[in-house]
Parts: C-alpha cells; sequence; structure tokens
C-alpha cells in the first residue's frame, strides 16, 4: 500500500473517531462548529477533496475553529469580495498601504541588499518591520511612523524553487496586501487564490483574504522579494476589529513560530511600540 494512501486513511480514522467522540459529549457543539466550517469553506472556489480535508483535518483546524469569529466579523465588515483591488478599500486605508509601499517602491534596491546581507541560507525568510502593531527591525526610518490600519509590514524571501503548500490563513480581522519588489517576466512565480493564478508580472500588488485556500509559488532558480503586509480590515465596528487584532498582536506574537516553523524569522523579538 502507497504511504499516501496509508496516511489518507489514517487521517480518515483519526477524524472519523474524533468526530464521534465530539458528537456524543457535545452534540450541538459540534453541530454548531460543523455548520460554521461549511458556511466558511463555502466561500472558497474550485473546490477540491484537499480543501476540505486541510481545512477540517490539517492546516486549516485553527480557521476552523475561529469559523464563528470570522463569519461574525463579516456580518460586521463590508462585503469580502476574497480577492480585492486597492479601490475596493477606504481612502483611510488606501493612503496608508501606499505610504508604505512607496517606501519599499523607492528604497527597494537599499531594501533588498540589507536582507541578502543577514538572509544567508535558507528556504523562506521573513524580515520583519512590524508585526502586528510591535516594531521589529528599524532600518528604515520611513517605516517607522505610527499607523491605525496597517498592522504588520515585512518582507517575504524565497528562495529559488521554493513553494509553501495549499493553506488557510487563521482570521479576517486583516487584509493581506502583497507588492513583489522585482517581479520577472515568467508564469512561474505566481500565487494562486480563488482557482487562478495570480502571475506578478502581470501585477506586481494582490491583495486577499488569506482565509481563503491559497498557496504561493517560485520556481525560479532565483530569490523571490514580496512585500507582505496585514491591513485592519474596514468595518462598521473598528472597535471590535482592533480589539481582535490586539488580542492577535499578544498571542500571535508567541505564536508565530509556530505557524512559521518553515521560515527563517529574521527581526522578530520582544521590541514594541
Amino acid at each position: 500500500m502507497k504511504r499516501e494512501t496509508k496516511k489518507l486513511i489514517r487521517t480518515v480514522v483519526i477524524s472519523t473517531v474524533v468526530l464521534a467522540a465530539l458528537l456524543y459529549f457535545i452534540p450541538w457543539i459540534t453541530i454548531f462548529w460543523l455548520i460554521c466550517g461549511l458556511l466558511d469553506i463555502s466561500r472558497n472556489k474550485a473546490k477540491n477533496n484537499m480543501m476540505f480535508k486541510r481545512y477540517f483535518a490539517g492546516n486549516g483546524l485553527l480557521t476552523w475553529f475561529l469559523s464563528p469569529v470570522n463569519l461574525f466579523i463579516d456580518l460586521i465588515s463590508p462585503r469580502n469580495p476574497g480577492v480585492l483591488k486597492l479601490d475596493d478599500l477606504p481612502e483611510t486605508h488606501r493612503a496608508e498601504i501606499n505610504e508604505v509601499l512607496n517606501v519599499f517602491r523607492d528604497q527597494k534596491d537599499n531594501i533588498i541588499a540589507d536582507i541578502d546581507a543577514v538572509y544567508g541560507e535558507g528556504r523562506r525568510g521573513m524580515y520583519v518591520y512590524r508585526w502586528f502593531g510591535k516594531k521589529q527591525i528599524d532600518n528604515v526610518p520611513a517605516l517607522s511612523g505610527d499607523y491605525k490600519y496597517v498592522k504588520t509590514i515585512a518582507v517575504s524571501v524565497f528562495s529559488g524553487k521554493e513553494k509553501t503548500t495549499w493553506h488557510y490563513g487563521p482570521h479576517r480581522l486583516s487584509y493581506r496586501v502583497l507588492l513583489n519588489l522585482s517581479p520577472v517576466e515568467t508564469d512561474k512565480v505566481f500565487i494562486e487564490c480563488q482557482g487562478k493564478k495570480h502571475f506578478w508580472h502581470e501585477d506586481p500588488l494582490y491583495i486577499f483574504d488569506d482565509t481563503l485556500f491559497h498557496r504561493s509559488i517560485n520556481d525560479l532558480d532565483a530569490r523571490r522579494y514580496v512585500v507582505f503586509m496585514d491591513v485592519a480590515r474596514p468595518s462598521y465596528a473598528p472597535g471590535i476589529i482592533d480589539a481582535g487584532l490586539s488580542f492577535v498582536s499578544t498571542v500571535g506574537g508567541r505564536m508565530k513560530k509556530f505557524f512559521y516553523k518553515n521560515w527563517k524569522l529574521i527581526g522578530t523579538g520582544p521590541k514594541t511600540t
């Protein structure tokens, strides 16, 4: 029997046993969470077996656990299109996003040189200037301002022939904003979400809800540098979003090495605002 088949059988058996136990001991809570999970995952397009397997029994388990919270955030926020254009965001958000991205556009060469000087070897790296409001690396003065909406500022670095697996982000308190600093004229470098591949050479900017099933691919034998930002989601109840992001800042700071265990984290530490 092939290893993949054995692994699938083991996953199905364990998941069935756990689900049966939960339905027996806490049936109504389990049914509630199953309904929330099904509503949550239904937002994804191009559905397949792997999408459901990873959501309910893989790297999407935390997303499933938080599905009631995420669905509530949807109720108190403007419609979430999944993949956004900059113009889909309020002017206040756009102004901050453009302010940060223009720093990277203007200082691209120096920033990449700084990263290369300390990155060394590694498959994937995250060079962090700010992590959910907490300041980290402070060698670019233009990024040291106080931002109301931009919470995380970093650069994601992929070595050549590197990719992520298909995965889900945990929460919908923020949108993910990405900017490829050095797009190459090729279809071998892209991010894929909602059944579509976004090729960086066609548009270096990509904004999306990272609780959707997605992956990122660099199939060239060269490094890929992408600005990585988390921006507070526009909401009819911004105080709730801010409180949630404050909680994420506290808890996520302790857990980021777990979520990014396959990444080389550069600049993360105890610094705060």
